[in-house]
């Protein structure tokens, strides 16, 4: 297609117009996804600061164990895959045992400075 010519579908659509309006779906989707990942985040930090003050170890791996359990069974009634969807989890797992861990240790340096 040369420059300036407009591309239109078999049945009289517009399809560079389709194609805008999905990709803003798209982009308000990933803004939602991260706005709930941030406060996911902040509840994340809320326990990890819990943990670190009552001395509770950072990672739960039962608990782990369960809720990607019930993160593919969600996927699953979603349509979405199972394995992608516990990859997913997974990562964000990780994540916040991370900042558990760094919670823990600022919780344990500021104890020490305050003997």
């Amino acid at each position: 297609m040369h420059e300036g010519a407009q591309a239109v579908s078999v049945d009289g659509a517009d399809p560079v117009a389709e194609l805008a309006a999905l990709r803003q779906s798209i982009d308000n989707i990933d803004m939602a996804l991260v706005a709930m990942l941030a406060e996911r985040f902040r509840c994340t930090q809320a326990v990890g600061e819990l943990k670190a003050r009552y001395k509770m170890p950072p990672a739960d791996l039962q608990r782990e164990a369960r809720q990607i359990a019930r993160l593919r069974e969600l996927a699953k009634n979603a349509h979405l895959d199972p394995d992608f969807a516990e990859k997913f989890l997974n990562f964000i797992i990780r994540e916040v045992i991370r900042h558990h861990e760094a919670i823990a240790r600022d919780d344990d340096t500021a104890a020490v400075a305050r003997q």
